[in-house]
């Protein structure tokens, strides 16, 4: 598992909100959906994107923005532009009054816009689900990042311009694949360019010992990991790997182990048949007890507690 698949355990879109819009300006969208993270990509025209209590950014043909949720904020065609427009959790629609525009601005196959003409063309996807996005990635994360057509050549965004209007057999698993594309091929080029904040432990796979402990402990979590059997793997002792990987990781390798375990246990218990003593196994745990333990202790909750939490949102 590279750095990337690491760092990238997830995103794995489930019908995906997927959205195709075309406006003129003057228009500004309020966006309070309350999504964990979304992706948008501009094909034609320009627009900014205005976090609450951050500077807009704006973005031309070819750049993305990657916004971390569920703050709300704002796109606009410029930033004087006063919202309008406001887009609700489950994606719904309205005015500033309440009013729904689903029909009065639905211009056809996952489009949406005020004209089919419009000068603005942007592409929004949506992840509706926190399970559909691993905890370690969004704490990665800024509010608000983007990456500018300069700085990538990604056939993603005119694919997924000409897939987002076609409505055949497979199309919703075909644009939640392609949503997964590009939100990695986007934080891929984020994360190399220099200066970037990525997280030490995504820095730390470049080190060939601390790079293969955590290619170990991610492919591989069901097994009975210790610091010693990693060191052995590695080729160090066990004192040289728990210092350096402290070092460049942030913290040791039986934390990281542990965090990563529970993320994992999170996203599985979201399947309605997995039961906590399966999940356990699979993450390494003994029993159902021992996961509930840890997963208590970290989590605040007991992963029955976090599956009912999960089922009543």
């Amino acid at each position: 598992m590279d750095a990337v698949v690491g760092l990238l355990d997830g995103p794995r879109a489930h019908g995906a909100f997927l959205q195709r819009s075309i406006l003129t300006p003057p228009w500004s969208l309020r966006i309070q959906d309350e999504a964990p993270l979304a992706v948008a990509a501009v094909v034609r025209g320009d627009a900014w994107v205005l976090p609450d209590g951050g500077a807009p950014v704006r973005l031309g043909p070819g750049d993305v923005a990657i916004i971390r949720g569920p703050a709300p904020y704002t796109v606009a065609d410029a930033p004087s532009t006063a919202p309008r427009i406001v887009i609700h959790p489950g994606q719904r629609c309205t005015d500033l009054a309440g009013n729904s525009l689903a029909a009065a601005m639905d211009l056809g196959v996952r489009t949406w816009g005020d004209s089919p003409d419009g000068p603005t063309v942007i592409l929004t996807g949506a992840y509706l689900l926190d399970g559909e996005v691993s905890q370690r990635l969004l704490r990665a994360l800024p509010p608000l990042l983007t990456v500018t057509h300069r700085s990538w050549n990604s056939p993603l965004i005119p694919l997924l311009a000409d897939e987002i209007v076609r409505d055949e057999p497979g199309q919703e698993a075909v644009l939640d694949r392609l949503l997964d594309l590009l939100l990695i091929a986007a934080l891929r080029t984020w994360f190399a360019r220099q200066g970037a904040a990525a997280p030490g432990w995504y820095r730390a796979y470049a080190d060939p010992v601390v790079g293969r402990a955590l290619r170990l402990m991610q492919s591989h979590p069901a097994q009975p990991w210790t610091v010693a059997a990693l060191a052995t793997e590695a080729g160090v002792s066990r004192a040289s790997l728990a210092r350096r990987f402290t070092d460049l990781v942030g913290e040791p390798p039986m934390a990281f182990l542990t965090g990563w375990r529970l993320d994992l246990a999170a996203d599985l218990l979201r399947a309605p048949d997995a039961t906590v003593g399966a999940v356990a196994r699979q993450v390494g745990y003994g029993s159902a007890f021992a996961l509930s333990t840890a997963f208590k202790r970290v989590r605040g909750v007991t992963p029955r507690e976090h599956r009912t939490a999960l089922r009543a949102g």
